[in-house]
């Protein structure tokens, strides 16, 4: 029995599909398959029911499944104590979207490079669903995240700050003299809408939907830049964070009516060792944020 096993078969167990385990774990079908083979072969015992769709835990599966989620866990926090005791300093994989990095992030991170400038810190950006679930898989330690979503009570969180949605346009646009903006104005207008695994993008085509609506989006972005020069060139509309307009002079920001509330924070695993790296940047990361307030 193999670490890596234990690692491919809790991650069918998790999305009751080989498919989406290897997407999430990015390697291949086979391997997983493979390797829950061998767990097979080698305790001689039926870990799934296999259907068209997707696969079922058998009895001994399920058995099998808690204790190997016990191992794993034990493994990660021995490894995590391990590290501590003989000073190696790992660095802090941190997920970040790339819209909320540029509300706060560039500043906090300098502020505690310079309180802690022997904690090294690695960033990767993705949206705010995608970022949840490497939390979730032991990719990244943290994620800052969008916290309106529904599998955030499989995670420990704390919440930084809270924002609201405004409909951003050129100066120029026609609807640039409102002085709100309802999700119904939208059905026809040319929109930018976020990435597929935003929060914000759940949000509003659940918005959308309610209202029987199909938006008319022209492109899905998560780059600031992109969607600014869009919006400039009087393209389309993009739904923001209020925090970003601070920095665009160029376009204008309506509020939205009735308010779409946006609540930001940071998550990591739940009864997962965090070592003494992690705990500082999260205690620092709620003072940083109050301080701004």
């Amino acid at each position: 029995m193999k670490i890596i096993q234990l690692e491919y078969f809790s991650a069918v167990c998790r999305y009751h599909s080989i498919t989406q385990a290897a997407q999430k774990l990015y390697v291949t079908q086979p391997a997983i398959s493979n390797a829950i083979r061998e767990l097979e072969k080698e305790f001689s015992i039926s870990l799934f029911s296999r259907t068209k769709n997707h696969m079922v835990l058998t009895k001994e599966g399920e058995e099998f499944y808690q204790k190997a989620s016990v191992l794993l866990n034990n493994i990660h926090e021995t490894t995590s104590e391990l590290y501590d005791l003989g000073k190696q300093i790992t660095p802090i994989r941190i997920g970040i979207p790339p819209l909320l990095s540029t509300v706060f992030f560039p500043d906090m991170l300098t502020a505690f490079y310079k309180k802690y400038p022997n904690i090294p810190v690695e960033l990767f950006e993705y949206g705010s669903v995608r970022a949840a679930n490497l939390v979730l898989d032991n990719v990244l330690d943290l994620a800052l995240v969008n916290l309106n979503f529904y599998e955030t009570n499989k995670l420990n969180s704390c919440q930084l700050l809270s924002d609201k949605l405004m409909f951003c346009i050129s100066k120029s646009h026609p609807l640039a003299k409102e002085k709100s903006i309802s999700i119904e104005m939208l059905k026809d207008e040319p929109l930018i809408m976020y990435n597929t695994d935003s929060v914000q993008n759940h949000t509003l085509l659940s918005l959308f939907d309610t209202l029987k609506v199909k938006p008319h989006v022209i492109l899905n972005a998560s780059q600031l830049y992109t969607i600014q020069a869009f919006v400039r060139e009087n393209l389309g509309g993009a739904i923001l964070y209020s925090s970003l307009f601070k920095n665009m002079n160029d376009v204008k920001g309506i509020p939205i009516a009735p308010t779409i509330s946006q609540e930001i924070g940071l998550v990591w695993q739940k009864g997962k060792y965090l070592n003494s790296r992690t705990e500082q940047f999260i205690a620092f990361t709620k003072e940083f944020m109050e301080s701004q307030k």
